[in-house]
């Protein structure tokens, strides 16, 4: 195919970049088309020891370009987006081509990376610091901003460039090295984009500011996490490893952001435009068949409107288009694997035995030719309870849960009673209750959106959730933050050596 040509992707691939490719001897690990269930590609992953020598490359770029000046990092950012923005229809198509999400999300994704490399040269001139009065005579007091060091960034298969991206783009601005290992499921995506962004940073000596390494979980996911040159650590995955990444990393006195997925709800209104509403629902929970972490897979429905939406939304998904996602017309590609699917299965057969009803969809999609060996399934509707096990837990698949409520506060109380804070939204044309949504008393979501879905998050602010979601923060606003180290310094231009706190010495 001619978009891997572009992407420099050919033949077995070396499964560790430090500045140069390297010869790597670990098992091989062979990808999967989900569309079809080909092995597309093959990886030898990297060793314990070469991961140690991806990171003193790495550790050697950080310790030359942490002196460069803000705005000259930032114009290797621009480069690099640039590089993106020449190859994003390649990228794009990778994207489907390995993990499945139509091409239409394809190329959003990579736009996305696109964006937080223009939001990230911008904020290469605004890394902000702080002047403060000091209480002594003759001095002054401010706050400054400088590099931390090198950033080890763990993605997921879900959004195989995008999570990078968010990461590495502000890391890069204010002048860390990073060190990425992506998901075992999307190592090409990892590798064309490496290939893509490479030459900009190899022209400045400086390849390994962006290192990559692909290992087993022993060998390179377990030495990243303990790893006490790496002050921060961005993980994107399960809950349940989040809560060790984070036991680990904090034991050695290290950072880490955390984004492990959501349980988002999407509340509806009796006063809400359903016109608005259907479309919402259906992008979010079927869009990237269901394996967002801000897919939509709750709609509280107030009673009076119960009935409607949910007729509405049976017709619709009767309609819904599966099929090969590098079809522009298809909304809804394959899962992921076949763990997926069965996963699918599982949560179906949990929540319709403890007394939900499954509406329509569910199963396995009848495809014919090569996509006969895909992993298609038919997005499912379920009525069903939030208090049942099922509903509480996070199934990375096209099932969307229809729960009643009765009022804003029976939304309010149910929106929140899950263990995820990722992504939430309402859906009303009143200006209080929307309001009272986003406020202190509302969603304890770190998204609340009015009127729009949960998913389709923009660059500009801050990403992440809280509760089990994990905490911290990607991509816009002051997400910078996390990737320096906050210094004060007063400084003293007077003759004398007055003390804080009118101590007396000497």
């Amino acid at each position: 195919m001619e978009f891997l040509k572009q992407l420099g992707i050919s033949g077995d691939q070396s499964g560790a970049y430090a500045g140069t490719w390297l010869e790597t001897t670990g098992p091989w690990l062979e990808t999967k088309n989900p569309s079809t269930g080909e092995v597309i590609g093959r990886i030898q992953q990297a060793t314990a020891a070469e991961y140690g020598q991806v990171v003193e490359a790495a550790e050697e770029a950080f310790a030359r370009f942490r002196a460069m000046p803000g705005p000259l990092r930032g114009e290797l950012v621009r480069k690099m987006g640039n590089a993106m923005r020449d190859n994003k229809d390649a990228l794009g198509r990778l994207i489907t081509y390995e993990m499945g999400k139509s091409v239409q999300e394809g190329w959003g994704e990579v736009q996305e990376c696109i964006d937080i490399a223009d939001f990230a040269v911008g904020l290469s001139r605004q890394c902000y610091g702080l002047t403060m009065p000091s209480e002594r005579p003759g001095h002054h007091m401010r706050e400054t901003w400088q590099p931390l060091g090198t950033v080890g960034i763990l993605t997921a298969f879900n959004f195989p460039m995008a999570v990078w991206a968010w990461n590495s783009m502000l890391a890069l601005v204010c002048g860390d090295s990073t060190v990425w290992k992506p998901s075992p499921k999307t190592p090409l995506c990892a590798i064309g984009l490496v290939n893509v962004i490479r030459p900009v940073l190899e022209a400045e000596g400086l390849g390994a500011l962006a290192s990559l390494v692909i290992g087993s979980n022993d060998d390179v996911a377990t030495a990243m996490i303990d790893d006490p040159h790496m002050p921060l650590i961005s993980f994107t995955g399960s809950t349940a490893i989040g809560k060790l990444v984070a036991g680990r990393v904090a034991s050695r006195m290290g950072r880490s952001i955390l984004e492990c997925g959501g349980n988002n709800a999407l509340v509806v209104l009796e006063d809400a435009d359903l016109d608005l509403v259907l479309p919402a629902i259906l992008f979010g929970a079927v869009g990237t068949a269901g394996q967002r972490c801000t897919s939509t897979r709750r709609v509280l429905l107030q009673d009076s409107i119960y009935d409607e939406v949910r007729d509405r939304l049976v017709r619709a998904y009767g309609d819904i288009k599966v099929g090969d996602p590098m079809d522009e017309n298809i909304l809804c590609g394959p899962l992921i694997d076949k763990a997926a699917m069965q996963n699918m299965a599982d949560a179906l057969e949990s929540v319709t035995a403890g007394g939900g009803k499954l509406l329509c969809g569910g199963g396995a999609a009848k495809m014919e030719g090569a996509l006969s060996g895909g992993n298609f399934v038919v997005p499912a509707l379920v009525e069903a309870e939030n208090s049942m096990q099922t509903v509480q837990d996070e199934t990375f698949a096209p099932i969307l849960y229809l729960i009643r409520i009765t009022d804003l506060a029976d939304a309010i109380a149910k929106q929140n009673d899950v263990p995820q804070g990722l992504s939430s939204a309402i859906f009303t044309g009143s200006v209080r209750a929307a309001e009272e949504f986003i406020s202190a008393v509302g969603s304890d979501c770190g998204i609340a959106n009015v009127n729009i879905g949960t998913s389709g998050a923009e660059i500009g602010g801050a990403f992440g959730g809280e509760k089990d979601t994990g905490g911290g923060r990607e991509s816009g606003s002051d997400a910078w933050k996390a990737y320096m180290r906050r210094q004060t310094n007063t400084v003293n231009w007077s003759s004398e050596l007055p003390l804080a706190q009118g101590i007396q010495f000497g």
